[in-house]
Protein backbone atom coordinates (compact mmCIF):
# COMPACT_ATOMS: atom_id res chain seq x y z
CA UNK A 1 0.00 0.00 0.00
CA UNK A 2 1.17 3.52 -0.91
CA UNK A 3 2.51 5.34 1.86
CA UNK A 4 -0.24 7.87 3.18
CA UNK A 5 1.15 11.73 2.06
CA UNK A 6 0.15 13.43 5.12
CA UNK A 7 0.77 12.19 8.68
CA UNK A 8 -1.47 9.49 9.46
CA UNK A 9 -4.23 9.99 12.61
CA UNK A 10 -6.55 7.27 13.87
CA UNK A 11 -9.12 7.27 16.54
CA UNK A 12 -10.62 4.80 18.81
CA UNK A 13 -13.90 6.20 20.19
CA UNK A 14 -15.89 3.79 22.37
CA UNK A 15 -18.59 4.76 24.22
CA UNK A 16 -18.51 3.97 27.56
CA UNK A 17 -21.61 1.92 28.50
CA UNK A 18 -19.76 -0.59 29.30
CA UNK A 19 -16.40 -2.63 29.47
CA UNK A 20 -13.91 -2.92 26.98
CA UNK A 21 -15.02 -5.79 24.79
CA UNK A 22 -12.73 -7.72 22.39
CA UNK A 23 -13.91 -6.62 19.22
CA UNK A 24 -13.28 -2.82 20.53
CA UNK A 25 -10.13 -4.08 21.88
CA UNK A 26 -8.41 -5.38 18.55
CA UNK A 27 -9.98 -1.49 16.68
CA UNK A 28 -8.05 -0.11 19.38
CA UNK A 29 -5.14 -2.59 18.60
CA UNK A 30 -5.52 -1.81 14.58
CA UNK A 31 -5.69 1.90 14.77
CA UNK A 32 -3.07 1.74 17.28
CA UNK A 33 -0.97 -0.39 14.91
CA UNK A 34 -1.78 1.13 11.36
CA UNK A 35 -0.67 4.92 13.23
CA UNK A 36 2.70 3.20 14.63
CA UNK A 37 3.53 1.93 11.10
CA UNK A 38 3.25 4.84 9.45
CA UNK A 39 4.74 7.28 11.73
CA UNK A 40 1.58 8.76 12.75
CA UNK A 41 -0.91 9.27 15.79
CA UNK A 42 -3.25 7.25 17.84
CA UNK A 43 -5.89 8.91 19.74
CA UNK A 44 -8.26 8.11 21.95
CA UNK A 45 -11.83 9.61 22.05
CA UNK A 46 -14.69 9.30 24.57
CA UNK A 47 -17.99 9.33 23.03
CA UNK A 48 -20.27 9.98 26.35
CA UNK A 49 -22.88 11.59 24.24
CA UNK A 50 -25.70 9.23 25.51
CA UNK A 51 -26.06 10.76 29.38
CA UNK A 52 -28.04 8.47 30.44
CA UNK A 53 -25.90 5.33 30.01
CA UNK A 54 -21.82 6.95 30.28
CA UNK A 55 -20.37 6.25 33.05
CA UNK A 56 -17.64 7.52 34.91
CA UNK A 57 -16.59 3.26 35.72
CA UNK A 58 -16.92 2.50 32.63
CA UNK A 59 -14.75 4.87 30.98
CA UNK A 60 -12.32 4.15 33.83
CA UNK A 61 -12.67 0.69 32.56
CA UNK A 62 -11.85 1.24 28.79
CA UNK A 63 -8.73 3.30 29.58
CA UNK A 64 -7.83 0.49 32.13
CA UNK A 65 -7.92 -2.11 29.49
CA UNK A 66 -6.38 -0.25 27.20
CA UNK A 67 -3.36 0.39 29.18
CA UNK A 68 -3.50 -2.94 30.75
CA UNK A 69 -2.92 -4.28 26.79
CA UNK A 70 0.37 -1.47 25.97
CA UNK A 71 -2.02 0.66 23.41
CA UNK A 72 -1.09 4.29 24.85
CA UNK A 73 -3.09 7.18 22.69
CA UNK A 74 -0.89 10.43 21.96
CA UNK A 75 -2.22 13.38 23.06
CA UNK A 76 -4.91 14.56 25.36
CA UNK A 77 -8.27 12.19 25.02
CA UNK A 78 -11.12 14.20 23.12
CA UNK A 79 -15.00 13.93 25.29
CA UNK A 80 -17.68 14.33 23.26
CA UNK A 81 -19.91 15.63 25.13
CA UNK A 82 -17.34 17.80 26.05
CA UNK A 83 -17.41 19.30 22.53
CA UNK A 84 -21.47 19.97 21.97
CA UNK A 85 -21.34 23.54 21.54
CA UNK A 86 -19.18 23.27 18.69
CA UNK A 87 -21.32 20.25 17.18
CA UNK A 88 -24.36 22.84 17.71
CA UNK A 89 -22.43 25.63 15.60
CA UNK A 90 -21.65 23.11 12.55
CA UNK A 91 -25.46 22.45 12.30
CA UNK A 92 -26.08 26.29 12.30
CA UNK A 93 -23.73 27.20 9.56
CA UNK A 94 -25.17 24.50 7.20
CA UNK A 95 -28.89 25.87 7.97
CA UNK A 96 -27.57 29.15 7.34
CA UNK A 97 -26.14 27.87 4.14
CA UNK A 98 -29.38 26.34 3.10
CA UNK A 99 -27.95 23.03 3.40
CA UNK A 100 -30.15 21.80 6.35
CA UNK A 101 -33.80 22.33 7.47
CA UNK A 102 -35.71 22.76 10.67
CA UNK A 103 -38.59 19.85 10.27
CA UNK A 104 -41.69 20.04 12.55
CA UNK A 105 -42.60 16.91 12.18
CA UNK A 106 -44.59 15.65 15.43
CA UNK A 107 -43.40 12.02 16.87
CA UNK A 108 -46.85 10.62 15.55
CA UNK A 109 -46.57 12.10 11.88
CA UNK A 110 -43.41 10.24 11.82
CA UNK A 111 -44.72 6.75 12.87
CA UNK A 112 -47.38 7.20 10.49
CA UNK A 113 -45.12 7.99 7.85
CA UNK A 114 -42.92 4.45 8.80
CA UNK A 115 -46.67 2.52 9.04
CA UNK A 116 -47.50 3.76 5.30
CA UNK A 117 -44.20 3.33 3.72
CA UNK A 118 -44.10 -0.28 5.30
CA UNK A 119 -47.29 -0.74 4.05
CA UNK A 120 -46.86 0.00 0.53
CA UNK A 121 -43.02 -2.19 0.62
CA UNK A 122 -41.35 1.21 0.72
CA UNK A 123 -37.86 1.56 2.45
CA UNK A 124 -39.03 3.40 6.01
CA UNK A 125 -37.80 6.13 5.71
CA UNK A 126 -38.40 10.21 6.52
CA UNK A 127 -40.63 11.69 3.08
CA UNK A 128 -38.53 15.21 3.47
CA UNK A 129 -41.96 16.85 3.68
CA UNK A 130 -40.44 19.96 5.49
CA UNK A 131 -37.61 20.22 3.19
CA UNK A 132 -38.85 22.69 1.21
CA UNK A 133 -41.71 24.49 3.04
CA UNK A 134 -41.36 27.80 4.08
CA UNK A 135 -40.72 29.57 7.82
CA UNK A 136 -43.85 31.24 7.94
CA UNK A 137 -45.71 26.91 7.61
CA UNK A 138 -43.97 26.49 11.36
CA UNK A 139 -46.57 25.30 13.29
CA UNK A 140 -47.13 27.22 17.22
CA UNK A 141 -45.58 26.06 20.15
CA UNK A 142 -43.23 22.90 18.02
CA UNK A 143 -39.52 23.08 18.92
CA UNK A 144 -38.06 21.41 15.73
CA UNK A 145 -35.39 19.13 14.77
CA UNK A 146 -32.85 20.39 12.34
CA UNK A 147 -32.32 17.77 9.66
CA UNK A 148 -29.54 17.75 6.62
CA UNK A 149 -31.13 18.05 2.91
CA UNK A 150 -29.10 15.02 1.71
CA UNK A 151 -28.68 14.17 -2.17
CA UNK A 152 -32.00 12.82 -3.76
CA UNK A 153 -30.31 11.29 -7.15
CA UNK A 154 -27.40 9.50 -7.93
CA UNK A 155 -25.15 7.21 -5.46
CA UNK A 156 -22.71 7.64 -2.94
CA UNK A 157 -19.64 6.15 -3.05
CA UNK A 158 -16.83 4.70 -0.69
CA UNK A 159 -13.92 3.70 -1.63
CA UNK A 160 -13.09 1.32 1.34
CA UNK A 161 -9.82 -0.14 2.27
CA UNK A 162 -11.20 -3.02 3.17
CA UNK A 163 -14.44 -3.74 1.29
CA UNK A 164 -13.09 -2.27 -1.81
CA UNK A 165 -15.97 -0.07 -3.32
CA UNK A 166 -19.06 0.09 -2.39
CA UNK A 167 -22.28 2.53 -3.12
CA UNK A 168 -25.31 3.14 -1.98
CA UNK A 169 -28.25 4.75 -3.85
CA UNK A 170 -28.71 8.56 -2.34
CA UNK A 171 -32.29 7.42 -2.86
CA UNK A 172 -32.11 4.98 0.18
CA UNK A 173 -30.93 7.48 2.54
CA UNK A 174 -33.07 10.18 4.10
CA UNK A 175 -32.25 13.55 5.51
CA UNK A 176 -30.83 12.55 8.59
CA UNK A 177 -31.27 14.83 12.08
CA UNK A 178 -28.67 16.45 13.19
CA UNK A 179 -29.76 18.50 16.23
CA UNK A 180 -32.49 17.14 18.38
CA UNK A 181 -35.32 19.23 19.53
CA UNK A 182 -34.13 19.77 22.38
CA UNK A 183 -30.90 21.09 20.97
CA UNK A 184 -28.86 18.61 21.37
CA UNK A 185 -26.38 17.22 18.69
CA UNK A 186 -26.67 13.41 17.83
CA UNK A 187 -24.22 11.08 17.38
CA UNK A 188 -23.49 11.52 13.35
CA UNK A 189 -23.32 15.02 13.95
CA UNK A 190 -20.70 14.77 16.56
CA UNK A 191 -18.61 12.13 15.21
CA UNK A 192 -18.04 14.15 11.86
CA UNK A 193 -17.46 17.15 13.63
CA UNK A 194 -15.28 15.35 15.71
CA UNK A 195 -13.54 13.60 13.00
CA UNK A 196 -12.61 16.33 11.48
CA UNK A 197 -11.76 18.63 13.98
CA UNK A 198 -9.22 16.06 15.25
CA UNK A 199 -7.86 15.75 11.80
CA UNK A 200 -8.59 11.95 11.53
CA UNK A 201 -7.08 10.82 8.31
CA UNK A 202 -7.94 7.13 8.52
CA UNK A 203 -11.33 5.88 10.29
CA UNK A 204 -10.32 2.36 11.09
CA UNK A 205 -13.76 0.42 12.79
CA UNK A 206 -16.01 -2.38 12.52
CA UNK A 207 -18.17 -3.53 9.40
CA UNK A 208 -21.01 -2.88 11.52
CA UNK A 209 -20.83 1.11 10.58
CA UNK A 210 -20.39 0.86 7.05
CA UNK A 211 -24.37 2.01 6.58
CA UNK A 212 -23.22 5.18 8.70
CA UNK A 213 -20.35 6.23 6.67
CA UNK A 214 -22.51 6.85 3.38
CA UNK A 215 -24.58 9.23 5.23
CA UNK A 216 -21.53 10.76 7.29
CA UNK A 217 -19.81 11.26 3.79
CA UNK A 218 -22.54 13.46 3.28
CA UNK A 219 -21.86 15.83 5.47
CA UNK A 220 -18.27 15.49 5.07
CA UNK A 221 -18.98 16.71 1.77
CA UNK A 222 -21.96 19.45 2.75
CA UNK A 223 -19.18 20.89 4.83
CA UNK A 224 -16.61 20.50 2.04
CA UNK A 225 -14.33 19.13 4.43
CA UNK A 226 -11.64 16.67 3.20
CA UNK A 227 -12.89 13.31 3.58
CA UNK A 228 -10.86 10.64 5.27
CA UNK A 229 -10.40 7.31 4.46
CA UNK A 230 -12.02 4.42 5.51
CA UNK A 231 -11.52 1.00 6.60
CA UNK A 232 -14.30 -1.24 7.58
CA UNK A 233 -13.13 -4.29 8.97
CA UNK A 234 -14.99 -7.60 9.36
CA UNK A 235 -16.62 -8.54 12.83
CA UNK A 236 -15.29 -10.89 14.67
CA UNK A 237 -17.52 -14.31 15.28
CA UNK A 238 -17.64 -17.52 17.69
CA UNK A 239 -15.85 -20.73 16.95
CA UNK A 240 -19.39 -21.60 15.51
CA UNK A 241 -19.68 -18.81 12.93
CA UNK A 242 -22.40 -16.83 14.94
CA UNK A 243 -21.71 -13.33 15.66
CA UNK A 244 -19.59 -13.03 18.52
CA UNK A 245 -21.99 -12.88 22.19
CA UNK A 246 -21.05 -13.42 25.53
CA UNK A 247 -20.96 -17.20 25.53
CA UNK A 248 -18.58 -17.15 22.78
CA UNK A 249 -16.09 -15.08 24.87
CA UNK A 250 -17.42 -11.28 23.80
CA UNK A 251 -16.69 -10.41 27.20
CA UNK A 252 -14.69 -7.56 28.76
CA UNK A 253 -11.09 -7.25 28.37
CA UNK A 254 -10.71 -7.53 32.28
CA UNK A 255 -12.25 -11.05 32.36
CA UNK A 256 -9.59 -12.25 29.93
CA UNK A 257 -6.88 -10.56 32.23
CA UNK A 258 -8.67 -11.73 35.93
CA UNK A 259 -10.68 -14.39 35.50
CA UNK A 260 -8.91 -16.33 32.40
CA UNK A 261 -5.46 -15.14 33.41
CA UNK A 262 -4.09 -14.29 29.94
CA UNK A 263 -1.10 -12.33 29.34
CA UNK A 264 -1.56 -9.16 27.78
CA UNK A 265 1.25 -9.59 24.98
CA UNK A 266 -0.29 -13.08 24.27
CA UNK A 267 -4.19 -11.52 24.37
CA UNK A 268 -2.50 -8.11 21.97
CA UNK A 269 -0.93 -11.36 19.21
CA UNK A 270 -3.86 -13.21 19.23
CA UNK A 271 -6.07 -10.24 18.49
CA UNK A 272 -3.60 -8.66 16.02
CA UNK A 273 -3.58 -12.67 13.78
CA UNK A 274 -8.01 -12.60 13.96
CA UNK A 275 -8.64 -10.48 10.58
CA UNK A 276 -5.10 -9.87 9.68
CA UNK A 277 -2.55 -11.87 8.63
CA UNK A 278 1.51 -11.92 7.74
CA UNK A 279 2.17 -15.18 5.44
CA UNK A 280 2.11 -18.47 8.51
CA UNK A 281 3.61 -16.23 11.20
CA UNK A 282 1.50 -17.09 14.50
CA UNK A 283 3.95 -15.55 17.39
CA UNK A 284 4.34 -11.86 16.35
CA UNK A 285 6.05 -9.49 18.74
CA UNK A 286 5.18 -5.96 19.16
CA UNK A 287 7.98 -4.53 17.08
CA UNK A 288 7.39 -7.48 14.11
CA UNK A 289 4.00 -6.18 14.08
CA UNK A 290 4.33 -2.25 13.73
CA UNK A 291 7.02 -3.15 11.38
CA UNK A 292 4.76 -5.43 8.96
CA UNK A 293 1.01 -4.11 10.11
CA UNK A 294 -1.09 -2.49 7.06
CA UNK A 295 -4.84 -2.43 5.90
CA UNK A 296 -4.25 -4.72 2.96
CA UNK A 297 -3.60 -7.48 5.30
CA UNK A 298 -7.27 -7.02 6.76
CA UNK A 299 -9.27 -10.04 5.02
CA UNK A 300 -12.65 -9.70 3.80
CA UNK A 301 -14.34 -12.26 5.82
CA UNK A 302 -14.96 -12.95 9.39
CA UNK A 303 -12.76 -14.37 11.72
CA UNK A 304 -13.67 -16.73 14.17
CA UNK A 305 -12.55 -16.83 18.20
CA UNK A 306 -10.64 -19.53 19.08
CA UNK A 307 -10.23 -20.02 22.67
CA UNK A 308 -7.88 -23.01 22.31
CA UNK A 309 -5.33 -21.04 19.81
CA UNK A 310 -5.80 -18.38 22.27
CA UNK A 311 -4.66 -20.54 25.02
CA UNK A 312 -1.69 -22.61 23.41
CA UNK A 313 -0.34 -18.45 22.12
CA UNK A 314 -0.24 -17.98 26.00
CA UNK A 315 1.34 -20.95 26.88
CA UNK A 316 4.05 -19.97 24.41
CA UNK A 317 4.28 -16.19 25.91
CA UNK A 318 4.33 -17.82 29.40
CA UNK A 319 7.57 -19.69 28.23
CA UNK A 320 9.11 -17.23 26.61
CA UNK A 321 8.42 -14.29 29.80
CA UNK A 322 11.36 -13.52 32.17
CA UNK A 323 10.96 -15.30 35.37
CA UNK A 324 10.68 -12.35 37.71
CA UNK A 325 7.95 -10.92 35.06
CA UNK A 326 5.81 -14.10 35.62
CA UNK A 327 6.93 -13.94 39.15
CA UNK A 328 5.52 -10.51 39.93
CA UNK A 329 1.74 -11.43 37.77
CA UNK A 330 1.19 -14.06 39.96
CA UNK A 331 2.42 -12.72 43.67
CA UNK A 332 -0.92 -10.83 44.16
CA UNK A 333 -2.91 -14.05 43.20
CA UNK A 334 -1.19 -16.34 45.21
CA UNK A 335 -1.96 -13.56 48.05
CA UNK A 336 -5.59 -13.60 47.23
CA UNK A 337 -6.53 -17.29 47.00
CA UNK A 338 -3.94 -18.60 49.18
CA UNK A 339 -4.55 -15.75 52.25
CA UNK A 340 -0.55 -15.23 52.50
CA UNK A 341 1.82 -12.38 51.69
CA UNK A 342 4.47 -13.04 49.78
CA UNK A 343 7.90 -11.92 51.15
CA UNK A 344 10.83 -10.46 49.13
CA UNK A 345 12.50 -14.00 50.30
CA UNK A 346 9.24 -15.88 49.20
CA UNK A 347 9.48 -14.13 46.10
CA UNK A 348 13.32 -15.01 44.90
CA UNK A 349 11.77 -18.88 45.83
CA UNK A 350 9.16 -18.05 43.04
CA UNK A 351 11.71 -16.58 40.09
CA UNK A 352 14.19 -19.05 41.30
CA UNK A 353 10.93 -22.23 40.49
CA UNK A 354 9.68 -20.62 37.67
CA UNK A 355 11.93 -22.22 34.57
CA UNK A 356 9.97 -25.77 36.13
CA UNK A 357 6.57 -24.66 36.26
CA UNK A 358 6.00 -22.58 33.20
CA UNK A 359 6.97 -24.84 30.78
CA UNK A 360 3.04 -26.37 31.67
CA UNK A 361 1.06 -23.73 32.43
CA UNK A 362 -0.92 -22.54 29.45
CA UNK A 363 -2.56 -19.22 32.25
CA UNK A 364 -1.64 -17.58 34.56
CA UNK A 365 -4.34 -19.08 36.50
CA UNK A 366 -2.78 -21.94 36.16
CA UNK A 367 0.66 -20.79 37.01
CA UNK A 368 -0.35 -19.11 40.40
CA UNK A 369 -1.68 -22.76 41.39
CA UNK A 370 0.62 -24.60 40.86
CA UNK A 371 3.48 -22.04 42.24
CA UNK A 372 1.69 -21.42 45.46
CA UNK A 373 3.43 -24.75 47.32
CA UNK A 374 6.44 -22.64 47.13
CA UNK A 375 5.17 -19.83 49.16
CA UNK A 376 2.14 -21.68 51.44
CA UNK A 377 2.92 -21.39 54.92
CA UNK A 378 3.19 -24.71 57.08
CA UNK A 379 2.72 -27.16 57.88
CA UNK A 380 1.08 -28.04 54.46
CA UNK A 381 -2.87 -28.80 53.62
CA UNK A 382 -2.37 -31.91 51.78
CA UNK A 383 -4.45 -33.00 48.74
CA UNK A 384 -6.51 -36.19 48.91
CA UNK A 385 -3.83 -38.09 46.31
CA UNK A 386 -0.79 -36.70 48.78
CA UNK A 387 -3.02 -38.11 51.77
CA UNK A 388 -2.86 -41.49 49.93
CA UNK A 389 0.92 -40.95 49.16
CA UNK A 390 1.93 -40.26 52.93
CA UNK A 391 0.32 -43.93 53.89
CA UNK A 392 2.41 -45.76 56.73
CA UNK A 393 4.69 -46.74 54.34
CA UNK A 394 5.40 -44.03 53.01
CA UNK A 395 5.86 -41.97 56.14
CA UNK A 396 8.18 -45.04 57.31
CA UNK A 397 10.44 -44.44 54.40
CA UNK A 398 10.61 -40.80 54.56
CA UNK A 399 11.78 -41.70 57.74
CA UNK A 400 14.58 -43.82 57.41
CA UNK A 401 15.75 -40.93 54.24
CA UNK A 402 15.72 -38.26 56.38
CA UNK A 403 18.96 -38.96 58.08
CA UNK A 404 21.02 -39.27 54.48
CA UNK A 405 19.30 -35.42 53.88
CA UNK A 406 19.97 -33.70 57.14
CA UNK A 407 23.54 -35.18 56.66
CA UNK A 408 23.96 -33.10 53.28
CA UNK A 409 26.76 -30.81 53.12
CA UNK A 410 25.81 -29.22 49.91
CA UNK A 411 22.00 -29.41 48.91
CA UNK A 412 22.18 -29.32 45.33
CA UNK A 413 19.77 -31.31 42.34
CA UNK A 414 21.81 -33.51 41.31
CA UNK A 415 23.07 -34.71 44.73
CA UNK A 416 20.13 -34.94 46.07
CA UNK A 417 18.59 -36.92 43.63
CA UNK A 418 21.45 -39.33 43.42
CA UNK A 419 21.17 -39.46 47.34
CA UNK A 420 17.41 -40.52 47.19
CA UNK A 421 18.17 -43.03 44.23
CA UNK A 422 21.09 -44.65 46.45
CA UNK A 423 18.69 -44.91 49.72
CA UNK A 424 16.00 -46.46 47.06
CA UNK A 425 18.57 -49.04 45.52
CA UNK A 426 20.01 -50.18 49.13
CA UNK A 427 16.36 -50.59 50.28
CA UNK A 428 15.45 -52.42 47.58
CA UNK A 429 12.75 -49.95 46.86
CA UNK A 430 11.14 -48.82 43.72
CA UNK A 431 12.24 -44.70 43.35
CA UNK A 432 8.57 -43.65 43.19
CA UNK A 433 7.81 -45.31 46.43
CA UNK A 434 9.82 -42.83 47.98
CA UNK A 435 9.79 -39.88 45.70
CA UNK A 436 6.28 -39.86 45.53
CA UNK A 437 5.59 -39.57 49.43
CA UNK A 438 8.68 -36.86 49.27
CA UNK A 439 6.60 -34.58 46.72
CA UNK A 440 3.77 -34.94 48.72
CA UNK A 441 5.43 -33.84 52.32
CA UNK A 442 6.96 -31.05 50.08
CA UNK A 443 4.40 -30.16 48.15
CA UNK A 444 0.88 -31.12 49.83
CA UNK A 445 0.00 -32.61 46.02
CA UNK A 446 0.44 -35.97 43.77
CA UNK A 447 1.65 -33.01 40.63
CA UNK A 448 5.00 -30.93 41.12
CA UNK A 449 7.46 -29.39 38.78
CA UNK A 450 10.92 -32.74 39.26
CA UNK A 451 10.97 -33.09 43.08
CA UNK A 452 14.59 -32.43 42.83
CA UNK A 453 14.27 -29.49 41.59
CA UNK A 454 11.88 -28.42 44.51
CA UNK A 455 14.05 -29.64 46.89
CA UNK A 456 16.61 -27.05 45.65
CA UNK A 457 14.66 -24.24 45.32
CA UNK A 458 13.30 -24.99 48.77
CA UNK A 459 16.53 -24.88 50.36
CA UNK A 460 17.35 -27.70 53.22
CA UNK A 461 16.09 -26.17 56.24
CA UNK A 462 12.38 -25.93 54.59
CA UNK A 463 12.22 -29.33 52.72
CA UNK A 464 13.48 -30.83 56.11
CA UNK A 465 11.25 -29.09 58.11
CA UNK A 466 8.19 -29.80 55.85
CA UNK A 467 9.34 -33.45 56.05
CA UNK A 468 9.43 -33.58 59.37
CA UNK A 469 5.85 -31.80 59.71
CA UNK A 470 4.52 -34.75 58.18
CA UNK A 471 5.83 -37.97 59.48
Amino acid sequence: MSHPTKQVVTRFAPSPTGFLHIGGARTALFNWLFAKHHGGKYLLRIEDTDRKRSTPEAIEAIIDGLDWLGLKHDDEITYQFARAERHQQVAQKLLSEGKAYYCYCSPEELTEMRETARAEGRPMKYDGRWRDRPASDAPEGVKPVVRLKMPQEGETLIKDLVQGDVTVANSQLDDMVLLRADGTPTYMLSVVVDDHDMGITHIIRGDDHLTNAFRQTQLFKAMDWELPNFAHIPLIHGADGAKLSKRHGALGVEAYRDEMGYLPEALRNYLLRLGWGHGDEEVISTEQAIKWFDIDGVGKSPSRFDFAKLENLNGIYIRNSDDSYLANIISPLICEKEGVTVSAGQKAVLIKGMSGLKERAKTIIDLAESAAFYVKSRPLQLNDKAKKLLSDEGKENLKNLLPALQNLATWEENLLENTVKSFAEENELKLGKVAQPLRAALSGSNVSPGIFEVMAILGKDESINRITDQI
